[in-house]
C-alpha cells in the first residue's frame, strides 16, 4: 500500500458498491492508525489529501481503486450500530491503493474519517467495536471540479494535470484537451493515479473534457470554458464552473435511512 504501512485493522461489515453499480452488499473496512502518511497515497494527491474533506481519505482494493481510475471517487459511509454511529455518517475519498492480500477489507479509512462516523463523544468507543457500514455516492457540496498543473510541466508544451473534486459515482477513463480557437482534441496519457499528461499541449488558451465511466455507460463531459489559461502555469490549481454528478443507477438498491 502506497499510503504509510503501519496501521491497526478493525474489521466490520459494511454495504458497498464496490463495482460502481450494484446493492448495498457486505463488506469489511480497516482503519489507519495515524494520518501521518495521507500525502504519500498512490493516487498523487499529495498534501491535498489533507485538506479533501478534511482529510477524510481512504485506501481502496483493487476493484475500487481500478488502475487509478477510482481514485478521487466520492462515497458516503456510516455504520449501523445507533448506540454509537450517527445516522449521517461521513464522507470519504479514494486517496490510495489498498492491496494488502492478508485481509478481506474493501477500504483503508484515515483515522479521523472512521471516527467521524460516531455519536458525539463516542469515537474511542467506535475504534473498538465490530461496526456495519452503508455506503453510497456523495457529492462535494459547494465545490466544483478543478484541475490542478504539476509542478514539474514545461510550458508550452508538456503538460500534467491532476484532476481535484470529482463528484458523483464516475471514473474518469480519459482526458482531452483542445486549444480555444481549435477544432481539434488531443488525448492525454493516464500517468498514475488521477495525473494525466501530454507533450503535445496545444498554444493558447486551453478547453478539457473527459470520458467519464458510470456504471456500464461512459460518456464526455465538457467543461465548456477556458479551464486553463494560454498561460498556465505549473503548479496552479483552476477551478471550474461544473461538476460531475453522474450516479450509476441501474438496479442498484437505495440503502434505506441514509441522512445525505
Amino acid at each position: 500500500m502506497a499510503l504509510f504501512i503501519s496501521f491497526i485493522f478493525l474489521l466490520f461489515s459494511a454495504y458497498a458498491t464496490a463495482q460502481l453499480c450494484e446493492q448495498c452488499d457486505t463488506s469489511k473496512a480497516a482503519f489507519f492508525a495515524t494520518d501521518s502518511g495521507l500525502p504519500s497515497g498512490a493516487c498523487g494527491y499529495g498534501a491535498l489529501a489533507l485538506k479533501m474533506y478534511g482529510g477524510h481519505a481512504a485506501a481502496a482494493r483493487l476493484n475500487i481503486y481500478q488502475d487509478g481510475q477510482g481514485c478521487g471517487a466520492c462515497y458516503k459511509i456510516r455504520c449501523e450500530n445507533t448506540a454509537v454511529c450517527s445516522k449521517t455518517g461521513t464522507n470519504i475519498v479514494v486517496t490510495d491503493i489498498h492491496n494488502t492480500t492478508s485481509n478481506v477489507t474493501d477500504f483503508v479509512l484515515s483515522n479521523r474519517a472512521f471516527r467521524a462516523m460516531a455519536l458525539p463523544g463516542k469515537d474511542k468507543v467506535l475504534l473498538g467495536l465490530g461496526i456495519v457500514d452503508v455506503e453510497v455516492p456523495c457529492v462535494y457540496k459547494g465545490q466544483n471540479l478543478a484541475i490542478q498543473v504539476e509542478a514539474y510541466s514545461k510550458p508550452p508544451n508538456y503538460i500534467a494535470i491532476k484532476i481535484l473534486y470529482q463528484g458523483g459515482q464516475t471514473r474518469i477513463l480519459g482526458v482531452e484537451v483542445m486549444g480555444i480557437n481549435s477544432t481539434s482534441w488531443v488525448s492525454m496519457s493516464h500517468n498514475y493515479g488521477v495525473v494525466w499528461d501530454t507533450s503535445k499541449a496545444p498554444t493558447g488558451s486551453l478547453q478539457v473534457r473527459f470520458i467519464v465511466a458510470s456504471g456500464y455507460d461512459a460518456q464526455y463531459f465538457y467543461l465548456n470554458e477556458q479551464i486553463l489559461p494560454a498561460k498556465w502555469k505549473p503548479g496552479a490549481v483552476y477551478n471550474s464552473t461544473v461538476q460531475i454528478k453522474n450516479i450509476a443507477i441501474g438496479k442498484c438498491k437505495a440503502c434505506k435511512g441514509f441522512k445525505l
